[in-house]
């Protein structure tokens, strides 16, 4: 019996990698199981190789394995890409169809020709060869064919009984050519039963579009984009049944203006884009800084620049979003770790928001935002909705006719009383340029130097109250190597501290949650309890290792671990730079 297992289906996009992997998915986790997967794709909508790994276990987890206890392959290319990941012993699931071949070299392994393109033909239609596919899967691990039904039910029962029937038979015909194969169960492929508990499997991008909604955001404007789109695509669903709209614009510089517009008549809104999208963004971000309108934009980053590499993870971003604006203007930058916190930081970056009056960028990676996780169910009495000065419906202090509402007064915490359009007495000027008091254009000196200090003092309020700006697992006060990470990178960082831990290594990790304005103070009572500091990320220029040297110093004892090949870090990749580094000291490691 094993408590974990790592399964992989892979073939040209457009084959159903996707559903295969959805169903096998769906029914470990209703089962109890924990989940997190990984989808490998190209840039095209399709052809070109896809595959999707998937990790089960009995135990909460936040990482792909290193290795591979079974292969579902639908093409030759599939095997001759992923088959190096097989742990000694572990099978390959081939169709027949294609002839399949052994790569050479390939240490053991258990390899069955299965034909399931032939048997989804036999029922009728070549697409059901991913419902043979799972059938040959729960064969190898003892899973019952009954278990899938639910799913198959829920996938097809709007068809008729016919096809839900046919999709069973199908899973039946795979599970009885692979059981005949074997002889019966495979007792080192049987995993451990898992306690049944009420659990969500989603993306990240589908938790931040629930928390958006939960946040009371109503509209969303937004032009698709990999790997965002999933944010919209999920609110085109829920908003109109609230009484909210998406609109998919011409454009991200249209998006972001309209998102700004939105939130200046008082309605919450967001958009979501990845790098290039971001780039389009930066002159109207500037203008949501001067004119202090609230605004959340989501950046799921992938490979860059310019189109770069669309569906591969990359964190290239975050000198961009600290940065990319012109001018000095307020701005905060949140990065969720998990899938849990994707859902709470959505909710929180409307509050920030709306309590300083200025934008927010909720930023995330490809793998966090499309990586399906196992979730324990979100607690909606934590979510709190806080719209700060905002005197919408309240009546406002009479004034002569010539007044104008200081909408932009001077104040200690540097956020001023804001109203909506058309809020009697509440007549102001809103322009792009310097302004004074009531938003009047002025070039005054002593004014300049008094709007620009109010609207810089809002980031000390936000460094003050943002909760839990770093995620600590720090047990030692005189660690060996303190392992600093940001996004998708947690669970992995975590795998890799386990095992250097069981070698005598005292480790202790930080995930930083704040980028900007930076948690230095927290940050730097870490770093002086390590000998070392060792940052994991994916870019080639250690962006958020040189945040860290900016704001906390010691930079001598810094080091990078950095990948941008498109892949996300292995749990071994980290163990293996991170001990070399403690072991023979300064130098920068690099996994290209």
């Amino acid at each position: 019996m094993i408590s974990q297992l790592s399964w992989k289906v892979g073939g040209q996009q457009g084959e159903g990698i996707e559903s295969t992997g959805e169903i096998f998915s769906m029914a470990m986790n209703r089962m109890g199981y924990h989940l997190y997967s990984y989808r490998h794709f190209s840039s095209r909508i399709k052809g070109g190789h896809t595959n999707n790994k998937i990790r089960v276990s009995t135990t909460p987890m936040r990482a792909i394995s290193d290795d591979l206890d079974i292969l579902v392959a639908f093409d030759q290319e599939t095997i001759d890409f992923n088959a190096h990941e097989l742990r000694e012993g572990g099978i390959i699931i081939a169709d027949a169809k294609f002839n399949p071949k052994l790569p050479d070299g390939l240490k053991p392994v258990r390899f069955f020709t299965v034909p399931l393109t032939e048997i989804a033909d036999e029922l009728g239609t070549s697409l059901m060869k991913n419902m043979v596919s799972i059938g040959a899967s729960s064969a190898i691990l003892g899973i019952s064919v009954e278990s899938f039904r639910p799913i198959v039910e829920d996938m097809f029962l709007r068809k008729g009984e016919k096809v839900v029937e046919k999709n069973m038979d199908a899973i039946r015909r795979g599970f009885d050519f692979v059981n005949e194969l074997t002889g019966g169960q495979l007792p080192e492929f049987q995993m451990e039963k898992a306690d049944p508990q009420k659990q969500l499997f989603l993306i990240g991008n589908d938790a931040i579009a629930l928390g958006a909604v939960a946040a009371g955001c109503r509209f969303m404007p937004a032009y698709p984009i990999t790997p965002a789109s999933e944010v919209m695509e999920y609110l085109i669903k829920k908003l109109p049944k609230l009484g909210g709209t998406v609109i998919q614009t011409e454009d991200e510089i249209a998006a972001i203006t309209m998102a700004i517009g939105a939130n200046f008549a008082g309605a919450r809104s967001l958009t979501a884009s990845a790098g290039p999208g971001l780039s389009l963004m930066m002159e109207a971000i500037g203008l949501a800084g001067i004119t202090e309108q609230p605004v959340v934009i989501v950046n799921t980053q992938r490979g860059g620049p310019s189109t770069g590499m669309p569906t591969k993870i990359e964190q290239s971003d975050v000198n961009a979003m600290i940065y990319g604006t012109h001018g000095d203007i307020p701005k905060v930058v949140i990065a969720p770790s998990t899938v849990e916190e994707c859902f709470y930081d959505a909710v929180e970056a409307f509050n920030i928001a709306e309590e300083y009056q200025l934008p927010v960028i909720l930023m995330t990676d490809l793998t966090l935002s499309l990586g399906k996780q196992t979730v324990t169910p979100f607690d909606y009495s934590k979510v709190e909705i806080r719209r700060g000065k905002l005197l919408a419906g309240q009546e406002l202090p009479e004034k002569e006719q010539n007044d104008l509402f200081k909408r932009y007064e001077v104040t200690e915490d540097g956020v001023s009383p804001r109203v909506i359009p058309g809020q009697k007495y509440g007549l102001h000027h809103v322009t792009g340029v310097e302004h004074d008091q009531t938003g009047r254009p002025s070039e005054n000196a002593a004014n300049r130097i008094q709007q620009m200090d109010k609207r810089m003092r809002k980031m000390e309020g936000v460094l003050k109250n943002f909760k839990g700006a770093v995620t600590a697992d720090a047990p030692h006060a005189d660690a060996d190597v303190l392992v600093v990470g940001i996004n998708s990178t947690i669970g992995t960082i975590q795998e890799a501290k386990g095992r250097l831990e069981q070698e005598g290594i005292k480790v202790n990790h930080a995930q930083i949650r704040l980028l900007h304005p930076f948690p230095t103070e927290e940050i730097k009572a870490l770093v002086d309890k390590a000998k070392k500091v060792v940052v994991v990320e994916h870019n080639a220029q250690a962006q958020v290792t040189n945040l860290l040297k900016q704001h906390v110093g010691n930079a001598e004892k810094i080091e990078s671990v950095l990948k941008y090949d498109g892949n996300p870090f292995l749990p071994k990749e980290i163990y293996a730079e991170v001990k070399e580094l403690v072991k023979h000291g300064d130098y920068e490691r690099v996994s290209k």
